[in-house]
């Protein structure tokens, strides 16, 4: 097995067609048909599944290329280290909730190593892929919440997935809301005030499980409920429908808009924020330098 051979499969997987690969990779389609083949003998797996639609990774392809990418990765480091060159073009993602301080330790990352070339993901994406993301090494790191009602239910999940917990900090959680919300000028807010506004939540597709939930109290009944998809519709909706959301109560005023203010909410358990990160992999200097400017942010 080769370090090349790694390339290979990673750039199919990125590309989803031989064709395109070889293009990319300025190789002929038989040679590198050849070379995958070669490696999926070696190491005794089927990394592609061949259909008349084209080809896709199997289950074991997805466990494989998940490890070939830390292989690359270090290797990269090495010749970073030893070489003096830029070990090619610096790759690395994050999996996160809807999260200010994880945008904004992204910008630091990209300050510190964005140079001539690079190839960065932030994904704020469902709770659920998030733990995919981390469990098939898509992603270096995700970003998500326990509390006393989801932790047992995703503790099992992350277990099963080879992954670990990593407690950042524990917070109060806090409503956001319109800074010209009637209930604007109170010092703590309690669910029952807040009965006849709308609620936003950010949607979960098909796992949709109050488990999977970003919000804090996602179990309680409410008369009006609005799901979205995106952080920039929340707030938009948040300050045109008087609507509320719950989260951490970490606000920033360049992401989240100078309209939008935290009050504390009464009778809500804790919030454990922290990240995730696989069992089987290492964390890159990239990877510890953005956990580091996360820090930095919620201190």
């Amino acid at each position: 097995m080769t370090l090349q051979q790694l390339k290979y499969v990673v750039t199919v997987a990125e590309t989803g067609t031989i064709t395109e690969a070889a293009n990319r990779l300025y190789i002929s389609q038989p040679s590198l048909t050849n070379a995958i083949r070669e490696l999926e003998k070696e190491m005794k797996i089927t990394i592609f599944l061949r259909t008349n639609k084209g080809i896709i990774l199997s289950k074991e392809g997805e466990d494989f290329l998940g490890y070939a990418r830390q292989v690359l990765e270090q290797a990269a480091i090495l010749e970073d280290k030893y070489k003096g060159t830029s070990g090619g073009k610096k790759k690395f993602c994050v999996s996160t909730q809807h999260y200010s301080f994880a945008v904004n330790a992204f910008v630091d990352l990209i300050k510190t190593y964005g140079q001539d070339e690079y190839d960065f993901s932030l994904r704020e994406t469902q709770t659920y892929e998030i733990i995919e993301d981390v469990a098939k090494m898509r992603s270096e790191i995700g970003i998500l919440f326990l509390n006393n009602f989801n932790e047992t239910v995703l503790e099992k999940i992350l277990k099963s997935n080879r992954l670990i917990f990593h407690q950042l900090f524990v917070a109060k959680p806090h409503v956001f809301i319109s800074r010209r919300h009637p209930l604007a000028d109170h010092k703590i807010i309690t669910n029952e005030e807040l009965d006849d506004y709308p609620y936003l939540s950010f949607e979960q597709g098909e796992h949709n499980s109050f488990y999977f939930s970003e919000e804090i109290f996602s179990v309680s009944e409410r008369k009006k409920n609005i799901r979205v998809r995106d952080r920039a519709t929340l707030f938009n909706l948040l300050i045109g429908l008087n609507g509320y959301t719950v989260c951490s109560g970490v606000i920033d005023k360049k992401l989240n808009g100078k309209d939008i203010i935290a009050v504390p909410l009464a009778d809500e358990s804790d919030m454990r924020i922290g990240y995730i990160t696989h069992k089987k992999r290492m964390l890159s200097r990239l990877g510890t330098t953005y956990l580091d400017a996360l820090k930095k942010y919620l201190q």
